[in-house]
């Protein structure tokens, strides 16, 4: 083998793996945040104006803190760059509809850097699309026919798709349509191999999903291969006690195994340590509103670099930064 070849293997099998949404720093379990947070994208009422949301769902946050937004109400992908007042139409925006140009009710969206593109859930047309990430004026339907809700990518480039209606998880490798089921497909009961109402994943370095099952309240961790997962938050019936959730949204996963659920209608985030029983609340939990200590639904949940919290902050139309105050 040459040098050359040498030197990039290990420089490949140096680098370290930073899944979609989760930080590039360790996350100390003690961890705390500040409980006030700062509006980064939205936060000017409802609305279809460019500084505006309507009903935002998930996020993404790019490597320089750029936000992509769903903007769910609006059928539109809004880029929000750090320090924004009103943010950029990446994706749609022209009227809901099934058109190549359009969208209806996207509820997620990644970036995949190596195609510069992103891919958005289109919910309500049951299709994946990837869309240019910059200057483009229409998508391409990736994967038809599915009620998708959540969706990332792994570090390969096989992409992981929620199908609400169906109940299961898909993974697709790269030039895939049909995928095959890696979580769920058993029905929309409790058990352990089952899924209910699945709504947002992430994916780790081991290929292990995590995902949230909203009418199950509780999120769920399937390893790769496995025919049933292992609850890691929650699953003791809707309620706003520390061992339980109440329609969990939005979970991201950090090196530790630390899992980081948006608790929607407990208006609250909450931190479960790797087999612990119980979470703690981390922001929010502060009753449902619109002041910088309160939310109103969380749903897309992700870390930037720093370790600073983003939140899509539904009904108050807005996103979130909740900056983190001490890793130790």
């Amino acid at each position: 083998m040459s040098p050359v070849v040498t030197g990039m293997t290990a420089l490949i099998s140096s680098i370290t793996f930073y899944p979609l949404r989760g930080s590039s720093i360790d996350i100390h379990p003690n961890a705390r945040w500040q409980q006030n947070g700062i509006t980064v994208a939205g936060g000017n009422g409802k609305g279809t104006g460019i500084n505006q949301l309507s009903s935002p769902y998930g996020l993404y946050v790019d490597d320089d803190q750029t936000i992509y937004v769903a903007d769910t109400s609006n059928h539109r992908i809004v880029e929000w760059k750090r320090g924004a007042k009103s943010g950029q139409v990446i994706a749609g925006g022209n009227g809901q509809g099934s058109g190549d140009h359009q969208l209806s009710s996207p509820r997620d969206v990644i970036v995949d850097k190596e195609r510069d593109s992103i891919i958005i859930s289109d919910n309500w047309n049951r299709r994946v699309v990837r869309w240019p990430r910059r200057n483009g004026t229409s998508g391409e339907t990736i994967i038809s026919n599915i009620d998708c809700v959540g969706l990332t990518m792994d570090e390969n480039g096989s992409l992981y798709v929620v199908d609400n209606e169906k109940h299961e998880l898909r993974r697709y490798r790269r030039g895939e349509s049909q995928g095959i089921v890696i979580a769920g497909g058993n029905g929309s009961e409790n058990h352990l191999n089952q899924l209910s109402s699945s709504h947002y994943i992430f994916v780790d370095r081991d290929h292990s999903v995590y995902v949230s099952e909203k009418d199950n309240h509780r999120v769920m961790k399937w390893m790769e291969g496995a025919k049933q997962g292992i609850v890691v938050a929650g699953d003791q019936g809707k309620g706003n006690g520390l061992t339980q959730l109440s329609y969990p949204q939005g979970v991201v996963v950090d090196q530790l195994g630390t899992v980081y659920v948006a608790d929607g209608w407990n208006d609250r985030i909450m931190r479960w340590s790797k087999g612990a029983t119980q979470g703690s609340v981390i922001v929010g939990g502060n009753g449902r509103g619109g002041q910088s200590n309160q939310l109103n639904v969380p749903i897309g949940l992700s870390f930037d670099r720093d370790g600073n919290l983003i939140v899509v902050d539904w009904g108050n139309h807005r996103v979130q930064k909740f900056n983190i105050e001490s890793n130790k």
